[in-house]
């Protein structure tokens, strides 16, 4: 089998085209693309092809000598995530062997990556993980990915070939991730592949834990989670320090509740989306309303133009075994068994 023929127009850096769009009108086609491949084969090499050229652009954007050698990204991987290693071989071997993309995959220190997005956790008889992913529509990748690399089946949102935006696995857990807030970065490895190896190695937020306590990473963020029996916790990571866990139901782009950057902080109305959070969570609330806060403002963003509009929300139930992809006005739903599809969404301005 092979992936729909439609990928091969498919780039995370399509150019939008909002100029002289009125309020309310269409902003932005974007198609999402599900693929269901357990190990990597014809449907991933199709995706690499499409964005290869893209992909080079970003992770040679300051220059070949900034991004570490291959030798240092292979033994990183090796040291931190021998787990992942057998399947970055196989894409390796995918893409053609070249050196550039064997660096690129591995995610070891690579250029700065900063998305927005609220997320939050709701206990109960269907535990469930949901998420705005809230970016740029120009460098989103659009791929829904069931897979199986390691045995563990794994169903999430793509990004850099092989990483996670956020995601579950067969085992009940559920993660998504969000800028922390505070600037800087240091060596170490780019959150979407620390998503993608927390679902692979991991089943409770005990696990969750253990990971990230050995797992260096190269700017600061929010990882949400839940685990099969309801519980969830928020961690904050940062390079060159410990993580830090809470109980956090609900976290946006600062660290905690009160921000370390409130200039930052504020652009993004990062306590706001929090704070609404927190009081809706506190009033006991169901899935159905729950879901629609995330659908409104100001937890749903419609500012595009500045790479901080909501491209989706995500509603996880990994007991269940589903995600509901959710728009103002559309809907998606995948499964780990889901067969490939297509699914086109028009982005609006509020």
């Amino acid at each position: 089998m092979t992936l729909d023929p439609d990928i091969s127009d498919f780039t995370p850096t399509e150019v939008a085209t909002p100029n002289a769009v009125a309020p309310g009108r269409p902003l932005h086609s974007m198609t999402l693309y599900g693929i269901r491949e357990e190990q990597p084969g014809p449907r991933w090499q199709a995706l690499h092809d499409a964005t290869r050229d893209a992909y080079r652009r970003w992770y040679l954007s300051e220059g070949a000598a900034a991004r570490p050698d291959l030798s240092t990204c292979r033994r990183m991987l090796t040291d931190h995530m021998p787990e992942l290693v057998p399947t970055w071989e196989r894409l390796v071997q995918l893409a053609g062997g070249d050196e550039i993309t064997a660096r690129l995959l591995t995610l070891w220190d690579p250029p700065r990556f900063l998305p927005g997005c609220s997320q939050a956790t709701l206990g109960g008889r269907v535990p469930l993980l949901i998420r705005n992913y809230d970016y740029s529509p120009d460098l989103f990748e659009r791929v829904v990915y069931s897979s199986a690399f390691t045995g563990r089946r794994v169903l999430g949102t793509g990004d850099c070939l092989w990483g996670l935006l956020d995601g579950m696995n067969d085992a009940g857990l559920a993660v998504s991730l969000a800028f922390g807030g505070r600037p800087g970065s240091s060596p170490g490895f780019g959150i979407p592949i620390v998503v993608r190896y927390l679902l692979e190695v991991a089943a409770s937020l005990d696990d969750v834990r253990s990971v990230l306590r050995r797992i260096p990473v190269n700017m600061s963020y929010n990882l949400t989670a839940i685990d099969g029996s309801g519980e969830g916790l928020t961690a904050f990571v940062a390079p060159d320090s410990a993580p830090e866990f809470s109980l956090a139901r609900a976290a946006t782009n600062h660290r905690g509740t009160v921000p370390e950057y409130p200039e930052r902080a504020q652009s993004l109305r990062s306590v706001e989306r929090q704070r609404l959070l927190l009081s809706l969570l506190d009033s006991d609330p169901d899935m159905t309303r729950l879901t629609s806060a995330f659908l409104r403002p100001p937890i749903h963003s419609t500012e595009y133009g500045r790479a901080f509009g909501t491209l989706y929300t995500a509603v996880y139930r990994p007991n269940d075994g589903v995600v509901d992809y959710l728009w103002p006005q559309d809907s998606w739903r995948r499964r780990f068994d889901s067969v490939d599809a297509t699914k086109t969404v028009i982005l609006r301005e509020s």
